[in-house]
């Protein structure tokens, strides 16, 4: 979607925005993230199997989508502030029970928790970067906010690995848990109140509010293009550690340097394709990611043991990719509901994304195998050429949503210059 406008200048409080969101981003994501290159530890020291691992995964991603449905209805009656506070809080409890978890059970249990306040955040970012930024300027916004994909990458996951071989794992927790509290001192001080949206509100009935959002057609192609966006990372991701160190023999302690050189690459990368997500059409600049996606997800998935610097090259290409489809889908995705909306709609999206993400998890686990703690991973192959059919499935999804906002921008255009009706984008018309 090609804009005619020229990209507009942040203010200096747009700019604390960003900055904020990233480092908010950046600690949930860590969170989630570190399970990925910890996974061989914690399947030797916790004695879990490749299913069990998947289960701790899976166990975030769904709680997060039960919490997400539920906070759906509530989403837009509150200060966003507040709503963000109070789920940041319980996440950064949750982070801590990870901590001071000691088995399988208690692990999970843990993992559980985090996800209920944890899943929530993103939607509540998302709402606030569609409150403070215009379509315009999304692009590039999401470009610099997923840039804590790659911070968690350069200085997160590897920091977090070698906390876990200097001391143990549950270090690694401990660390993140003092990041967020910075970052939680930083809302209650700086974030500003965000109300706007409580005047447009038509019902006080958060149950009729999130029926609202579910029924409009339009909404549900949104949904389904984010949810199967989520499924190629969640299936690929829990077991990536444990086929590195087990199938291409790279030792543990290399991991770290593997995720530093693909954060770096990454932190690179991000602000150009933001650049270019507001400048050209983004559904073409997605299915570029999607194409280079799939090539390196089937070389990735086939490997042998190789040195560690193809390893290196090979992963930095293929979160190239990744990044070219997460950045334009999202701002596409931003513009799909109206401002009285936008809080239940990105819940009820962040829901579907991690009950997407858990069932894939859930997949992947059944799908691989592993005789032993030290043997190779099996299967993994099939792994990406699932993830190849999914992400043609979700190519699909999101040129729908691409032809949606289109046809909503030229309602728009009609309604403001007269001659145009809103019919184009009725949900028939889809």
């Amino acid at each position: 979607m090609q804009s005619d406008q020229v990209t507009e200048k942040f203010t200096s409080y747009q700019k604390f925005t960003i900055v904020l969101l990233a480092l908010l981003q950046f600690s949930v994501i860590l969170d989630f993230m570190i399970l990925s290159p910890l996974g061989d530890i914690l399947m030797k020291t916790l004695h879990m199997s490749t299913s069990q691992f998947g289960s701790v995964v899976s166990a975030y991603a769904f709680s997060a989508c039960i919490s997400g449905f539920l906070a759906a209805g509530f989403a837009d009656k509150y200060d966003r502030k507040k709503l963000l506070l109070f789920f940041y809080v319980g996440f950064v409890a949750g982070t801590l029970f990870c901590g001071l978890a000691y088995s399988y059970e208690t692990l999970l249990a843990a993992r559980i928790f985090t996800g209920i306040f944890g899943g929530v955040i993103g939607s509540i970012s998302m709402a606030i970067v569609t409150d403070v930024f215009t379509l315009q300027q999304r692009g590039k916004v999401m470009g610099f906010v997923q840039m804590a994909f790659a911070g968690s990458q350069i200085l997160g996951i590897p920091i977090g690995l070698l906390i876990a071989n200097q001391f143990d794992w549950h270090a690694t927790f401990f660390m993140i848990v003092g990041l967020t509290l910075i970052i939680g001192t930083m809302i209650v001080f700086k974030l500003k109140p965000l109300t706007e949206h409580l005047k447009l509100q038509s019902t006080n009935n958060p149950i009729q509010h999130l029926w609202q959002a579910v029924r409009k057609r339009n909404y549900r192609i949104g949904f389904l293009a984010t949810a199967l966006l989520s499924m190629g990372g969640f299936m690929l991701m829990p077991f990536t550690s444990a086929f590195l160190v087990n199938n291409v023999l790279i030792p543990q302690n290399k991991l770290a340097l593997i995720f530093l050189c693909t954060g770096l690459s990454s932190i690179i990368i991000m602000p150009i394709i933001g650049k270019l997500s507001d400048k050209i059409d983004k559904f073409k600049l997605f299915a570029v990611g999607t194409l280079v996606a799939i090539i390196m997800v089937i070389i990735y998935t086939n490997l042998t043991p190789v040195p560690i610097w193809q390893v290196i090259i090979i992963n930095m290409v293929l979160f190239m990719g990744i990044m070219s489809r997460m950045v334009p889908a999202t701002a596409l995705n931003s513009a799909v509901p109206d401002m009285a909306d936008r809080g239940a709609y990105m819940s009820i999206n962040s829901s579907l994304q991690q009950m997407a993400g858990g069932l894939a998890s859930v997949f992947a686990g059944l799908i691989v195998v592993q005789t032993n703690n030290t043997g190779p991973i099996y299967h993994f192959d099939v792994l990406g050429y699932v993830m190849t059919g999914l992400m043609l499935l979700c190519l699909y999804f999101v040129y729908r949503v691409s032809n949606l906002i289109k046809a909503k921008m030229i309602a728009n255009a009609g309604n403001l210059k007269g001659p145009l009706k809103p019919q184009p984008v009725t949900e028939a018309s889809l």
